[in-house]
C-alpha cells in the first residue's frame, strides 16, 4: 500500500478484500474442482464472441443472461425474409 503506483494499490486492496476466500483454498486441499467455473467462463467467452456486432455492453449483457439462464428469446418485430 505504500507504493505510489495506483494499479498496484488497487490489486492490494482487492487481495485484502478477498483474503479469507483465497486462504480457504489451502485447507480445502484441492478437494473441489474448478470445472464448473471453467465451463461457465467458456460459455461467457462463446457468447461474447457471437455478440461482437452489438453496439452496447447492455445488449451483450442481455445476451449473456439469455444464454446462461436459458431464457426464452424475444419475438422479432420484423421479418428478415
Amino acid at each position: 500500500m505504500r507504493s505510489r503506483i495506483e494499479p498496484l494499490r488497487k490489486v492490494v486492496k482487492m487481495l485484502r478484500a478477498h483474503r479469507p476466500r483465497i486462504l480457504n483454498y489451502f485447507p480445502a486441499k484441492k478437494q473441489f474442482s474448478s470445472g464448473l467455473v471453467e465451463g461457465l467462463n467458456n460459455k461467457v467467452k462463446v457468447t461474447i464472441r457471437k455478440s461482437c456486432g452489438f453496439r452496447t455492453f447492455r445488449v451483450t449483457e442481455m445476451a449473456l443472461y439469455h444464454s446462461l439462464g436459458k431464457l426464452p428469446e424475444p419475438e422479432l418485430t420484423h421479418r428478415v425474409f
